[in-house]
């Protein structure tokens, strides 16, 4: 699977819930998580519009115990587990509705340490790459999301579809990462 490296984008942090996106025009995505005095921690998904100049996502809102709470992506409110449902057909799958209302999965490669995003119809659109830990000015990355930018309806990088694979990409991290 190639991508144009302009499709690629690395990730820093180890925690996807305070990490950052980037490829050679910068900073796209920034994950920022706060703590209230309450002890609640929410997540805000930020993508950059231009030079010094951000839109809110997505804010994340953690449950109390620190596992998946509810999500905020535009005017819609779900809970988090409604992007990463798990597949009982597929060890290790999570499944989710997009923004077109198809369902798409994340799903581990059984050829690579890929994690692959397929759409309804099993085309890859996306998957996310564990790398070698890369010090970078930004931070260290950890790992890249490439966007294969012609597969299934081609719409894979349109901002509705390419911030809700942002989103579920970090909670399919978080959630792999802590065994949930």
């Amino acid at each position: 699977m190639s991508t144009n490296s302009n499709d690629i984008l690395s990730w820093t942090n180890q925690d996807p819930r305070e990490s950052q996106l980037f490829n050679s025009w910068g900073v796209l995505y920034r994950f920022q998580t706060t703590v209230s005095p309450s002890g609640q921690s929410v997540t805000t998904l930020w993508r950059a519009i231009r030079p010094n100049k951000e839109d809110r996502v997505a804010k994340l809102e953690w449950a109390a115990n620190g596992g998946l709470g509810r999500v905020v992506i535009g005017k819609n409110t779900l809970p988090m587990s409604d992007l990463v449902r798990p597949d009982p057909r597929i060890y290790g799958a999570r499944v989710f509705n997009g923004p077109d209302g198809l369902q798409y999965r994340w799903r581990p490669s059984t050829t690579s340490p890929d994690i692959l995003l397929q759409d309804a119809n099993e085309n890859v659109i996306a998957f996310f790459r564990p790398t070698r830990l890369t010090r970078y000015q930004i931070g260290d990355v950890y790992g890249e999301l490439h966007f294969i930018r012609t597969a299934g309806a081609g719409t894979v990088t349109h901002p509705p579809i390419m911030d809700t694979v942002t989103v579920t990409a970090m909670l399919y991290r978080f959630c792999m990462a802590w065994n949930l």
